[in-house]
């Protein structure tokens, strides 16, 4: 496998997130070993991971919120809450919950989900 293959399949692939350990997360300067790297290649290399990985991470974990508010608000739920009771919740405005709402609910449709 050459290298520019190699680098293509990394990147499309995220670096996994592990979580650091207390001790090091007390360090303000520690950052999932990054300020170890001494070689500015795979300084960028990794913090690329990172980034891509924290970019999906992000994007999922949206869905998720989307697909909880969509929950529970749903109007068969007896305890459904309203979009201002979601927004209050999750520290959203009302027009975001609603907006996520109606995502959630077009993730909860769709084929797969």
């Amino acid at each position: 496998m050459t290298e520019s293959e190699r680098n293509e399949r990394q990147r499309l692939r995220p670096a996994p997130l592990l979580f650091e350990p207390s001790q090091a997360t007390a360090d303000p300067e520690h950052f999932f070993d990054l300020e170890s790297l001494e070689d500015p290649r795979e300084l960028l290399a990794r913090a690329t991971e990172l980034t891509q990985a924290f970019r999906a991470a992000t994007d999922r974990s949206v869905e998720f919120q989307a697909m909880a508010a969509a929950q529970l608000a749903d109007p068969r739920r007896f305890d459904r809450l309203t979009a201002a009771d979601v927004a209050e919740r999750a520290e959203w405005t009302e027009d975001y919950a609603k907006k996520m709402i109606e995502f959630g609910r077009s993730l909860l449709d769709s084929p797969g989900a």
